[in-house]
């Protein structure tokens, strides 16, 4: 969790720069080194002031809860969906489609707020482990695979819990039940937050995690890391990344602006640099994309509805074999 604030005396252009004396300040669940180059370039091109807080979801729309009496944020920019759909349907949002919304699939975007960026849920496999490289969520049942997996905590990531939800979608609900049960009878940890499953993986501890948050796993196997990132054959789910303006904003044309800016290819292709899938279309990645993955399409809102159900079922199983 960090709080830092970047500045800079660069005037960008004509149009921005009525904004110069103003301070912008931006919510944003990592990952952090996106935001922080983001607001640089911000910084440099309009010579705004940007004050970052950074941090997961859950801690990040807990300061935005906290601060509800005051509010202090002007742009949000959430790892989870189901968070802009809320925020929405509170009226905490302001309305606004930013410049080159047209390059943005619909499904990635509202009359108030838009995709950053896409992940994907994957698994991440270790090539030095003595067990093969698995194809498919199934394939971890294999007796190969004993005591050698991990999955991140869906009460603790919300990519974990939409994985989860994605699975009883498309396969059923026994189905998916009867997986996790497979899973923990043949030793799958759950450690905790998306990090604590990954490290046992990096570190050769454990080989596979189950449900790996994309990103961060192709970003290290590109700097080194003895790791494959692998999309099940059978189908995953992917975790856009939205962008919003809060209603409370003192600053909507700043907030516009710095909407408009990540919005634009030179801020897409700062999200492509993180291994994150651009939200627009006409922006190059460095990693499969939407068109190129299986993926599992079903109502989240149903499942989101059933939230506390279905994390008490997986803690039921998960719990048993403690």
């Amino acid at each position: 969790m960090r709080l830092i604030t970047l500045v800079t005396a660069t005037v960008f252009s004509v149009a921005v720069g009525s904004l110069q004396a103003s301070t912008l300040t931006v919510y944003s669940a990592g990952p952090g080194n996106l935001i922080d180059q983001l607001a640089k370039d911000f910084t440099e091109q309009t010579g705004t002031q940007v004050n970052v807080f950074q941090s997961t979801t859950g801690q990040v729309m807990a300061r935005l809860e906290s601060e509800r009496a005051n509010p202090l944020v002007d742009v949000l920019i959430s790892a989870s969906w189901d968070s802009a759909v809320a925020l929405k349907a509170r009226g905490d949002l302001l309305e606004y489609l930013p410049a080159n919304a047209e390059t943005v699939p619909d499904f990635l975007k509202d009359t108030h707020y838009v995709a950053q960026g896409v992940s994907a849920l994957a698994m991440v496999w270790n090539r030095n482990s003595d067990t093969p490289m698995p194809s498919d969520w199934a394939d971890l049942l294999d007796s190969a695979y004993e005591n050698e997996v991990t999955m991140p905590d869906p009460a603790q990531s919300g990519a974990a819990f939409q994985l989860l939800t994605g699975l009883l979608a498309s396969t059923g609900e026994e189905a998916t039940w009867e997986l996790m049960s497979g899973l923990q009878e043949n030793g799958m940890i759950v450690p905790g937050p998306n990090a604590r499953a990954l490290n046992p993986v990096l570190q050769g501890a454990k080989s596979v995690v189950f449900g790996a948050v994309d990103y961060i796993s192709l970003g290290q196997q590109a700097d080194g890391e003895t790791i494959e990132v692998v999309f099940p054959s059978s189908g995953t789910v992917i975790a856009p990344r939205p962008m919003m303006i809060m209603a409370s904003t003192q600053q909507p044309d700043l907030a516009k602006a710095f909407v408009d800016y990540v919005l634009s290819e030179a801020g897409q292709q700062r999200v492509a640099e993180v291994y994150l899938m651009p939200a627009r279309e006409d922006v190059s990645a460095l990693r499969p994309t939407i068109s190129e993955l299986n993926l599992i399409q079903y109502d989240e809102a149903a499942y989101e509805a059933r939230r506390a159900d279905i994390l008490k079922s997986f803690s039921a199983i998960f719990a048993s074999g403690q």
